[in-house]
């Protein structure tokens, strides 16, 4: 899987995952890729910097504290999170554990298109890539874990 940073034509940054490069093409082309700040599918890929890992022979404490350390995110983030989940919330329908289910009946045309969102496993996911099925995770927050 690839991780790539997408810009849509009103200029709102995303990200998605990706099979491969040629998969984020051919999705994109198709129109299967939609902001998810207003909804357009004319999108394309932004400029990014590649993220090379640095390996390391022991994690040192300021590296494992730093891993671990959440200050990082902002106040504006997560409220801009909480508004993106909010959106979600209030114009999908909630699916449940049926989301890669549901996800695949919508894209074969075999039920009505309509936003839904609900829970689905790693695997699930994976598939769902593969079969070249769009769909983007909703952002965890710090008040899920309670």
């Amino acid at each position: 899987m690839i991780k790539y940073r997408l810009q849509c034509s009103s200029g709102h940054a995303f990200e998605g995952w990706f099979r491969s490069s040629d998969a984020c093409d051919d999705q994109v082309a198709a129109g299967k890729v939609a902001c998810p700040s207003c909804g357009t599918v004319h999108v394309m890929k932004a400029p990014m910097a590649p993220s090379v890992a640095k390996r390391a022979h022991k994690p040192n404490e300021t590296a494992r504290a730093r891993h671990t350390d959440r200050s990082h995110v902002t106040a504006e983030t997560l409220r801009v999170l909480r508004e993106l989940r909010q959106t979600v919330e209030a114009r999908a329908e909630y699916v449940g554990d049926r989301f890669a289910d549901e996800a695949r009946r919508i894209h074969y045309n075999e039920s009505t298109a309509r936003g839904i969102y609900g829970e689905a496993t790693l695997d699930d996911a994976q598939e769902l890539a593969e079969e070249g099925i769009g769909f983007l995770p909703l952002p965890r927050l710090p008040e899920d874990n309670n």
